[in-house]
């Protein structure tokens, strides 16, 4: 009989992924482990499998990050950061010619797995929202059609007398055919309808209702979906590249909790959608940084043409004075965009105390983006996230635009690292990520996080008419500092309620109210009043 420890010796060593044999002959074939025992050979040892090879480099890979992490010492911070997403989100297509590209959330992921950011941080895969969570906010009609709508349905949908009401009018230059809530099949629509939409949709708003909720249940500090952001959407009608307003849906949750929350928007358009949502609430402070005035020389506004210093909330109601408009002409740089923000915000923060911070990140503020006309560097799009941060108070992070899609995921990366405390070295790991021609040769980057942007646009922001803005805005503020507090109280959960009725019952047990009341008379300063 064959010695047992060298069998087993020799089976471990045929099943070594190195030591692979596919030997296919009809012998080996007819082999079977019962007969190789028998035999006192080792078993046959099967073919490897797509699945065994994925997971062996997988494996391979996971050692690589995990000796990146070692290395540049990515650390889990004391206070808890969680990362909401589903990979799914990637997989659409808004059209060829179409700027928004979920191409840049693939980017992001990798940049983010890449550096090992995700054992910094909890991570989570988003579920869809549901149709009733969506119609906190949204028409319940516009709710139904973007559950249903594709490019298969658009035209039945169309033909639907509950939606045929939607439909915008036609104007005689229009370029685009426009159907319900302003959605359209036609090329160059801004809100087009593609394969797949609704589960996009309801992908990235369940995102962000999942990072909310680990908000306001005190499972994170910080919780950040950057597949979330779509600030232009409203109430019945999609606009700006934005279909469902996930923003207003998480502020919606976070008021059941906390008593004020403050919405800050760093993209390079107005946060409008938003704005507007909550122009009649005085328990949510909106603050747009945005690009204003014209886009060209043909006179065209910069979209969405609002966002003007003098829009501070529905005039007449109790919302008056609580949306502040920041508006930017073109080519700002690191220094002045710094000077405002930490100016308007910190006064901002001060007046309005709030209980938590909303933060979206557009990344389309950034230079040399494709829609964007700002001079921004990714180390200074990050200070916004570093300053909300220092705050100390519950923080959501949403993304939002962002137009040049390598910029985009870098930028998003880093502000990830910031989130949890971390420094990331400026060479991109290109021998880890799967994609590592996107951030290759002069023209991408060379390679590096932190690249200098090329200077694309004039600088047309002086910095006289900055400080004159910053003191509008602070005689602003002075409305805020008075208005009164609102007072949110909440249901204890049971396991309090519990507590509480045990209380209440050892207060009611016989003799202890009056041994309690002799107590106070025989200490009358326990009352306080012999102070």
């Amino acid at each position: 009989m064959a010695d047992v420890g060298s069998l087993r010796e020799s089976i471990v060593q045929q099943w070594s992924p190195t030591h692979v044999q596919r030997d296919l002959s009809p012998r080996s074939r007819s082999r079977t482990p019962e007969n190789d025992l028998r035999n006192g050979h080792a078993p046959a040892t099967p073919p490897i499998t797509e699945e065994d090879e994925r997971h062996y480099q997988d494996a391979a890979l996971n050692e690589r990050i995990m000796q990146y992490v070692e290395t540049n010492g990515i650390t889990k911070p004391r206070h808890k950061v969680s990362m909401h997403y589903n990979s799914r989100v990637e997989d659409m297509h808004f059209g060829k010619t179409h700027p928004m590209k979920p191409w840049r959330l693939t980017l992001t992921k990798h940049l983010v797995l890449g550096y090992g950011l995700q054992y910094a941080m909890d991570t989570y895969e988003a579920v869809p929202a549901g149709k009733d969570q969506v119609r906190a906010f949204h028409d319940p009609d516009y709710v139904d059609f973007l559950a249903q709508v594709s490019p298969q349905t658009f035209s039945d949908l169309c033909e639907m007398s509950r939606f045929q009401s939607h439909i915008p009018p036609k104007h005689e230059h229009d370029t685009v055919d426009l159907g319900p809530f302003n959605l359209s099949t036609s090329p160059g629509a801004d809100c087009p309808v593609f394969d797949g939409m609704s589960a996009y949709l309801f992908l990235y708003t369940g995102a962000t209702l999942a990072a909310t909720h680990q908000l306001t249940t005190g499972q994170s500090d910080i919780a950040i979906n950057w597949s979330g952001g779509l600030h232009h959407a409203h109430r019945a009608e999609a606009s700006g590249f934005c279909y469902i307003n996930d923003i207003v849906l998480a502020i919606l949750d976070m008021l059941r909790i906390y008593t004020r929350v403050l919405y800050i928007d760093i993209d390079v358009h107005h946060g409008d959608g938003v704005e507007e949502a909550f122009q009649r609430q005085p328990r949510v402070m909106t603050l747009s940084y945005h690009r204003y005035g014209p886009y060209d020389d043909t006179g065209h506004k910069f979209f969405p043409g609002t966002g003007d210093i003098t829009d501070v909330g529905l005039k007449g109601t109790v919302g008056e004075h609580f949306a502040l408009n920041v508006p930017i002409p073109s080519g700002i740089d690191d220094r002045q965009y710094k000077y405002l923000f930490e100016s308007v915000t910190g006064r901002a923060i001060e007046a309005f105390k709030p209980s938590a911070i909303v933060l979206q990140c557009g990344a389309d503020s950034l230079g040399g983006d494709r829609l964007g006309q700002f001079n921004l560097n990714i180390r200074q799009h990050g200070e916004c996230v570093a300053f909300a941060k220092r705050t100390g108070l519950p923080l959501l992070i949403l993304g939002g635009g962002g137009y040049t899609a390598r910029n985009v995921a870098r930028a998003w990366c880093h502000e990830t690292a910031l989130a949890t405390n971390n420094t990331l070295p400026d060479t991109i790991p290109l021998d880890i990520i799967p994609r590592p021609e996107a951030f290759q040769t002069r023209v991408h980057g060379d390679g590096k996080l932190y690249p200098t942007f090329q200077r694309t646009h004039p600088n047309e922001c002086k910095d006289s008419e900055l400080e004159g803005m910053v003191k509008k805005l602070e005689q602003e503020l002075r409305y805020v500092r008075s208005s009164p507090w609102v007072k949110c109280d909440q249901l204890p959960v049971q396991r309090a309620q519990a507590g509480i009725m045990e209380d209440v019952e050892e207060d009611m047990k016989p003799g202890k109210a009056e041994r309690e009341r002799r107590w106070r008379e025989r200490n009358p300063a326990g009352r306080g009043e012999l102070r």
